[in-house]
């Protein structure tokens, strides 16, 4: 499709309490951009809110909207704009609102925790979806029909979906690539100053060598096996069969990077799990004790006051104060 064949599109931005203003930002300044380098109005877009009513971005800023819901807005696509906060999924109202207007639209999408509304709706049953990692532990036990993955944003049919902070940026210029061409969403990514617009393949997690400060390959590996065997941890002597190492090799080797024990290690991924799933699920503290590999509460409770410096059972009434 050539830029004098397409008509405007327009994008209605429905903001959830506490949405990240960065993903926002990043979503929609590729459009006005690809507006100014085209030289014609190939996007519109408004902000909406249940009601109209003015809302908290997570960094504290007020934003009010464009218009309500029940406005009468020609809208082409939808993207949901999440946040942070106890509650990532949207009002009854704002789900028969989604479900109604996605019998219609050329596009359906969220950035940050927005998936969690979509899918909340039934809107993301067998999609391929992104959303933030630190969602995805209980993104995937609340919705078992979706196809969650790491990826930095999926685009799957008419659905497209971004992990948040800046990944919407990326997202937006791949399909502002498939509307009007590559030689726009490089001009865009220039304006920029963005070195490399990134793929549907992209990761979101920042390499493990970053993030542990340290190159040495079995480190690495065993790193990456403790993180997928939470629920079922593995044994010293079996991460260190997995990584051809002796157990007392283990032991010198993350105390001389990580400065800690391996077991000591694991213990610290499972906790942090077992606060992701209390954050954002409704899992009882016996389960979540069990999805993270705790065959006794009592013990589970005692690891994770000593770790946080709380009880488990206050995890959630501390997120609706926040």
């Amino acid at each position: 499709m050539t830029l004098a064949e397409s008509a405007p599109k327009t994008l209605g931005c429905l903001l959830l309490d506490n949405f990240t203003l960065i993903s926002l930002a990043s979503a929609i300044e590729p459009l006005r951009m690809a507006n100014r380098l085209s030289g014609r109005e190939l996007y519109n877009w408004y902000t909406l809110s249940e009601g109209g009513a003015p809302l908290r971005a997570s960094d504290g800023l007020r934003i009010t909207p464009d218009a309500a819901l029940d406005t009468a807005l020609d809208l082409d696509w939808i993207m949901v704009c999440g946040g942070i906060g106890p509650n990532y999924g949207g009002s009854r109202i704002q789900r028969k609102w989604l479900q109604a207007q996605s019998r219609q639209l050329r596009r359906l999408g969220a950035v940050c925790t927005g998936s969690w509304a979509l899918a909340e709706a039934g809107l993301l049953d067998g999609y391929e979806t992104s959303i933030h990692w630190g969602c995805m532990a209980a993104m995937q036990t609340a919705f078992p029909k979706v196809n969650l993955t790491s990826h930095l944003f999926s685009v799957d049919r008419d659905r497209f979906t971004a992990a948040g902070g800046t990944a919407p940026l990326d997202m937006m210029l791949n399909l502002i690539r498939r509307d009007h061409g590559r030689e726009l969403a490089a001009s865009i990514s220039e304006m920029c100053i963005y070195e490399r617009i990134r793929s549907e393949e992209d990761q979101q997690r920042v390499p493990l060598k970053h993030l542990l400060g340290t190159a040495q390959p079995k480190l690495l590996d065993c790193v990456a096996i403790m993180e997928a065997n939470l629920e079922d941890p593995l044994s010293l002597n079996e991460l260190a069969a997995y990584v051809q190492l002796s157990r007392r090799q283990l032991e010198r080797l993350f105390h001389k990077h990580l400065q800690c024990a391996p077991s000591r290690y694991y213990l610290k991924l499972r906790l942090f799990r077992a606060q992701q799933l209390l954050q954002q699920t409704s899992l009882s503290v016996i389960e979540v004790a069990s999805a993270c590999g705790f065959v006794s509460t009592p013990h589970f409770s005692k690891c994770y006051r000593e770790f946080f410096h709380r009880p488990p059972r206050n995890e959630r009434r501390l997120m609706v104060n926040a």
